[in-house]
């Protein structure tokens, strides 16, 4: 009996894979924002009342990245608050 792919919780490569994971989707999303900018160069207007009384007048793909790394931004701010590690609360219970 051969093993493949063993993802019990101690498998050391199953925190690799999820980062490999991430990783491969982050760059289809780069890729799909690069390209929507390359092919959209003429100038828009950008309006967000909320915070800005002016519009902004550049190009559709410096906008597109822009949204692009405020989502990122936030993904980062949301994903990474408020998380232990295992092994540092469990060291802490232990003391």
């Amino acid at each position: 009996m051969t093993k493949v792919l063993n993802f019990s919780v101690d498998n050391p490569t199953l925190p690799a894979m999820k980062v490999l994971f991430r990783a491969i989707v982050f760059l289809v999303m780069l890729f799909a924002v690069l390209y929507v900018g390359i092919n959209n160069t003429h100038l828009i207007d950008f309006s967000f009342p909320v915070l800005m009384k002016e519009k902004i007048r550049a190009t559709a793909a410096l906008l597109y990245f822009a949204m692009f790394a405020v989502g990122v931004v936030a993904g980062i701010a949301i994903g990474s608050g408020g998380k232990k590690s295992r092994s540092s609360a469990e060291g802490k219970k232990k003391a």
